[in-house]
């Protein structure tokens, strides 16, 4: 078998590499769908979509990115975030090329969000560490809190949020699967992103995005009645998000750990905005 090409995605091979996975991923989405999700853009432009890997004129693999500028602690940061990469099981010795084209672009924080156990050991030979995989599972009991306020009308959250966190909610709030509450008392706000799910069948909140870790501690009591009083029965965040663990919650462990790559920055400074996990509904 002679080496297959890898080349960038760009706007004229997109929708083929959309094709592509309309036809191969397991989350069944349509063409039209992929080429949307992908073409999400955030500050700091995109010099492409991920690389696409051809055989003969035919595409037997690709690898999807996202690109954003974050500020993080006063400095502006690149990052590329990986997704939906994809390899057809005849060109899966390859599959290692299009990681390769990925990181080897300079000046970006490398992530990935959902590695399976195959890609997350790939990813471990380039370098890349893990990310804390612990689950924090807090149930939403029927225990009225006066420990204060949960605001999610889009007009207060804005009138709520500093300058950064503002930018983080105008440039995520198109998404619909996406959620955001402000939660604690004036002068302690914390800001929230999380997504609605289902756990052992009953709904659930599972968190994106925590702004302030000790508000959440603080306050946790407020949110977890005010996910009862809509039905949400549990809350899920990563226990790394966190500064102490909730009372009363659970740690679930065994998950295939996210992965980062940055000779810069720590695990804490990575989270799950401007990502796969915005942009697809995962």
């Amino acid at each position: 078998m002679a080496k297959p090409t890898v080349e960038p995605v760009l706007e004229d091979n997109l929708p083929e590499f959309a094709a592509f996975l309309a036809e191969n991923m397991p989350a069944k989405r349509s063409k039209s769908d992929w080429i949307t999700g992908l073409k999400t853009a955030w500050a700091g432009g995109r010099p492409n979509y991920g690389f696409l890997m051809k055989d003969d004129g035919k595409v037997v693999g690709g690898i999807g990115a996202y690109y954003a500028e974050r500020l993080i602690r006063g400095k502006v940061e690149k990052f590329c975030n990986i997704t939906s990469w994809c390899v057809l099981d005849s060109h899966r010795k390859f599959s290692m090329q299009l990681a390769m084209h990925v990181v080897k672009q300079e000046g970006y924080h490398f992530t990935d969000f959902s590695p399976t156990k195959v890609v997350a050991g790939v990813l471990q030979f380039l370098k890349f560490s893990p990310l804390e995989e612990a689950v924090a599972v807090i149930p939403n009991l029927p225990l009225p809190s006066f420990s204060g306020r949960v605001i999610d009308d889009p007009v207060q959250i804005e009138k709520l949020l500093d300058t950064a966190q503002l930018a983080i909610w105008r440039d995520h709030v198109q998404f619909p699967w996406l959620k955001h509450l402000v939660f604690g008392r004036p002068g302690q706000w914390c800001y929230l992103v999380y997504k609605k799910g289902s756990f052992k069948g009953f709904p659930s909140a599972r968190i994106i995005y925590v702004g302030d870790s000790g508000i959440f501690g603080q306050y946790c009591s407020a949110l977890t009645w005010y996910f009862f009083r809509r039905g949400v029965l549990s809350t899920h965040v990563e226990q790394r998000m966190l500064k102490t663990l909730p009372r009363l919650a659970r740690v679930r462990t065994g998950f295939n750990p996210k992965q980062y790559l940055s000779a810069s920055l720590s695990a804490s400074d990575i989270d799950y905005l401007y990502s796969e996990s915005v942009a697809l509904d995962l």
